[in-house]
């Protein structure tokens, strides 16, 4: 596989500096190679969340038993919790385009699968469980994958651009994929939203048969750093978490997107409650505080791509502060009005952290181990989501919906607040990090 040569990017620095205005939220776009992946995305995405609130409603349906609606759920997150950190290592083994379309038609077919037990009128509810779980097995080997693979997409100038968009791609899907596929519920019924999914995920599978493999920005191994390829899966695994735990800027990271996964980013569990119980506005009311939080994290996902800013700790950790002392206010508020602000606040500041996060990760983590630091990101931060969902909704239940968020919000904090008595050697760490893993080119 070609490396890029400096030569080859500066008329992309070129452009990049002379887009002006909201341009400049998509100099990503500008590769061909980026640009495929990311529509092929933004459709397949939509398609996925419809069939999220396909999949919800059909199993309530069925079991009409909100704790089997968890426990599918839960089952679609815990193999990444317990294996994406071999899913890293598969990540950096092998071409990640070609693990992509493997893992992209794995999940093709698993929809494919259930909308065929939903027309032949044979699905019940222990298919709907075994599929999840495939699904989930899949998600631990696709996520660190297609996390570590923007890298390789984009030049290194473009990477916060590059991951500020594939947050707003995540953001818009989650807009538009669950108001469609409400649609089509009310009136066709579930069946479509899961063939509807199967079918959208043809256009991430083409994007990426398409990708020129010569364009990517793979850099050449220096002597030793093929290695690891010799080692046995538990050493790759224990290099990678070894690289983790001794780079301070990576280590702070983690730690405290860890933590703020785990306590606070779990108030969709609670959202209803506020909703009904604290601002007592039903329904309709909910979904507004769900599209308010939406719209906060999709702008927030803009404006990272339109600032494009290299990223350092001391954003990250703002970023952190802003999560907490918002849901903080959100979780006291009484005011429907103000709560929707507070909401959209929240998803602002969430993606201002996350983003931030890991685009740092991806520009100090050496080529080699892009994989396995990626797994462990997306260890923490989506594969803690059964355990925190436990956390948050066992407070809520004999406290009530603002003592279980506030409490979540308050370690959130506590986590950014710590980081900031690191934030001084980690960001000399991310330095030194950064200057080491540029040498790759």
């Amino acid at each position: 596989m070609q490396t890029i040569s400096h030569q080859d990017e500066k008329p992309i620095l070129v452009e990049q500096q002379q887009a002006k205005g909201l341009l400049r939220a998509f100099t990503a776009l500008r590769h061909r190679n980026f640009r495929l992946f990311w529509f092929g995305q933004l459709i397949s995405l939509i398609g996925t969340w419809m069939q999220s609130i396909g999949q919800a409603w059909l199993v309530l349906e069925l079991s009409h038993n909100a704790l089997t609606l968890g426990l599918v759920g839960a089952l679609q997150f815990l193999p990444v919790l317990f294996f994406a950190l071999f899913g890293g290592v598969f990540a950096d083994r092998w071409p990640k385009r070609r693990v992509l379309l493997f893992t992209q038609s794995s999940a093709m077919i698993l929809a494919f699968v259930l909308w065929i037990l939903i027309i032949t009128g044979v699905v019940q509810i222990w298919q709907i469980l075994v599929l999840a779980t495939l699904l989930g097995f899949t998600n631990a080997l696709d996520m660190p994958t297609r996390q570590a693979f923007v890298g390789e997409m984009v030049a290194r100038e473009d990477l916060p651009n590059a991951v500020a968009l594939n947050s707003s791609l995540f953001n818009m899907a989650r807009i538009v994929g669950p108001g469609i596929g409400g649609l089509i519920i009310a009136l066709l019924g579930v069946g479509p939203l899961f063939l509807l999914n199967a079918l959208s995920f043809i256009a991430v599978i083409v994007g990426l048969a398409l990708i020129d493999q010569n364009r990517l920005f793979v850099h050449e191994k220096h002597p030793g750093e093929g290695d690891h390829v010799k080692q046995g899966t538990l050493k790759s695994v224990r290099e990678g978490l070894s690289y983790v735990f001794h780079t301070p800027s990576v280590a702070l990271i983690i730690a405290v997107v860890g933590i703020i996964s785990l306590f606070g980013i779990n108030f969709n569990v609670v959202l209803p409650l506020f909703a009904t119980d604290v601002l007592h506005v039903g329904a309709t009311g909910f979904g507004f505080l769900s599209s308010a939080f939406g719209i906060g994290s999709l702008l927030s996902a803009l404006w990272l791509a339109w600032a494009n800013r290299r990223p350092s700790i001391r954003q990250m950790l703002i970023g952190a502060t802003a999560f907490g002392i918002t849901e903080i206010l959100f979780a006291l508020s009484h005011t429907y009005i103000l709560s929707l602000v507070l909401i959209a606040a929240v998803g602002f500041a969430q993606i201002a952290f996350s983003a931030i996060a890991n685009t740092t990760l991806q520009t100090v983590s050496p080529n080699h181990l892009r994989g396995r630091v990626m797994s462990v990101y997306m260890v923490v931060f989506a594969g803690s989501t059964p355990i925190g969902n436990l956390f948050t909704g066992g407070l809520a239940d004999p406290f009530g919906a603002s003592i279980a968020l506030l409490a979540g919000a308050g370690l959130s904090l506590a986590a950014a607040i710590g980081g900031w008595f690191y934030r001084k050697p980690a960001q000399s760490s991310l330095v030194e990090a950064t200057a080491l893993s540029e040498l790759e080119e």
